[in-house]
């Protein structure tokens, strides 16, 4: 007779619900009774939103495409020198934040930035003597978000690469092609589907991006939920321009499956131990170095090393009790929201082992929806949750005829964490499923067998076995909270600030050089995931 596990099951069931709760809150709020705003902002400004977001995506896309795919290549199919430390440095521009390099390129390139003021020097010229991109723009916020969004397409690029067989390049190379026709007829195929997982990638995080085209004045759906909700201060009409938000991204995910929908690729990975690279020479070299060192320095090496000078600059004047108490602030927040994550992931991933139905992999799934759901557009489903959470406990004070205790969830930090914890369940889920699966079936029938609960089996058999991949989805969670800028705008409580908050506010008013110290911390943070990654890529192959 199968054992139950109702414990476990009402335990996934109660926290998935908990999960799913502020996006089934985005769209009730939306179908709620339309007002005269969202008709008057339809008929004005909404066009302008959505030709800016799909210009932008659209942008953001191509040039992701074309600035990843060939760097991969570069480094899974060619010997270059110093290829050692290109695999791991051109994933580095992803620890940087978009609205950082946003901040650093805007400080450079406009018209009182070092690179103007150099060109005029040079050739004399004065103002309106010459013409000069504006930074500020839809193309200039492409850009930066591409350097940033590029190792998406890149690292899962590059795996595809090196898992194809060496049998087919050996073929291509007994019929004569060149690198560039095997790169265009073999590699570039067979990788499509990682290529389109990439890109849907690229695309969400485009959509959901605040901080970047906010400090450039270029609308999109994104600042249009931020301007609604604060400059109007109407909540459903935030909600349903969210609601359309999450329309898009679904239709982005859908297609991005059904486009491969009949792909099916069976080839074993490398079965040689021969070296089978092409060895580049002469002019071919110096290029693909320009070009993947390049890439690096513009997207990577010289914006931080900006932000150091200015931290060691102005250091004094960086290093105040403000900066400590939003460093600590930061720090509880994240802390908070990577215990409470690691608890759901171990949760649901529990019960998925314990009882392998399909209930227990929905329960799974949908506690991972919050990761496809852009930040400001999560706040939006999160204030809807928490303010029901408080008048409910507010109402029921009053039928007791006790003292009503407040906002006790949207006036404090549980909002927030509760919005780390939505959106970045998904990481630690994914992380402890894949240690958990590592874990043979034989260990828990032997456990079974010798009298161990349930919990004791967790406690004493999985939880050891898997506490690299339990500390790795809580780091994982902690640095994705430590970065999170658009929750952290619209929910944070009066008078609380994280380091990515104050980093975008110094910003703003224009003071980039206080807001550095903050902000090489932030990409100091960020570059752990990113070695937990690479190294991870390099063990598996």
């Amino acid at each position: 007779m199968k054992e139950k596990n109702d414990v476990w099951k009402a335990s996934s069931g109660v926290l998935t619900l908990l999960l799913v709760l502020p996006i089934l809150a985005i769209f009730y709020t939306a179908l709620g009774e339309s007002s005269d705003l969202f008709s008057h902002l339809l008929a004005t400004v909404m066009p302008t939103y959505i030709l800016n977001t799909v210009k932008l995506v659209a942008g953001v896309l191509v040039l992701s495409l074309f600035l990843g795919v060939p760097s991969a290549w570069l480094m899974a199919m060619c010997k270059l020198p110093s290829e050692k430390v290109l695999q791991w440095a051109l994933v580095l521009p992803l620890a940087m934040p978009g609205y950082i390099i946003g901040y650093i390129f805007t400080d450079w390139f406009d018209f009182a930035g070092p690179i103007q003021i150099w060109l005029r020097d040079v050739f004399s010229w004065q103002a309106g003597d010459y013409w000069f991109p504006d930074i500020r723009t839809v193309g200039g916020a492409t850009v930066v978000l591409s350097l940033v969004l590029y190792p998406y397409v890149y690292l899962l690029c590059r795996a595809a690469f090196m898992e194809q067989n060496v049998s087919l390049l050996q073929s291509a190379r007994l019929l004569k092609c060149s690198p560039l026709a095997s790169f265009w007829r073999i590699s570039l195929p067979l990788a499509r589907p990682s290529i389109a997982v990439g890109l849907s990638l690229v695309a969400m995080e485009a959509i959901g991006d605040f901080g970047t085209v906010s400090y450039f004045a270029v609308s999109t759906l994104t600042t249009a939920v931020y301007d609604t909700w604060l400059g109007y201060s109407n909540l459903s009409v935030a909600a349903k321009i969210s609601a359309m938000m999450m329309v898009v991204i679904v239709l982005l995910l859908g297609a991005e499956r059904y486009s491969r929908r009949k792909q099916k690729l069976f080839q074993s990975q490398y079965n040689s131990h021969e070296d089978f690279r092409y060895v580049l020479t002469g002019w071919k070299k110096w290029l693909a170095l320009l070009w993947c060192w390049g890439l690096v320095s513009i997207a990577f090496i010289l914006p931080l090393g900006q932000l150091m000078i200015y931290a060691y600059k102005y250091f004094a004047q960086s290093w105040t009790e403000e900066f400590q108490t939003y460093a600590i602030n930061s720090l509880n927040v994240s802390l908070m929201a990577a215990v409470i994550g690691v608890f759901v992931a171990i949760v649901v991933n529990f019960y998925r082992r314990l009882d392998p139905n399909r209930k227990s992999v929905v329960f799974m799934r949908a506690s991972s929806l919050g990761y496809a759901v852009p930040g400001t557009v999560l706040a939006i489903g999160v204030m809807v949750t928490v303010l029901f959470m408080d008048h409910s406990v507010n109402d029921f004070a009053k039928w007791m005829d006790w003292q009503r205790p407040g906002l006790i969830f949207s006036g404090s930090m549980f909002a927030l964490v509760f919005a780390m914890v939505v959106r970045f369940s998904a990481v630690a889920i994914g992380s402890i499923e894949t240690s958990l699966s590592k874990v043979s079936p034989s260990l828990d029938m032997a456990s079974r067998t010798m009298g161990c609960k349930k919990n004791q089996m967790l406690l004493r058999v999985h939880l050891p076995l898997i506490k690299r991949g339990v500390l790795i989805a809580g780091l994982l969670v902690f640095i994705e909270s430590m970065k999170e800028l658009n929750a952290a705008l619209l929910l944070r409580p009066f008078n609380f600030e994280t380091l990515a908050t104050y980093v975008y506010n110094f910003a703003s008013d224009e003071h980039l050089e206080l807001a550095a110290m903050p902000a090489v911390l932030l990409v100091l943070v960020g570059l752990l995931p990113l070695i937990i990654v690479n190294r991870s890529l390099e063990q598996n192959h």
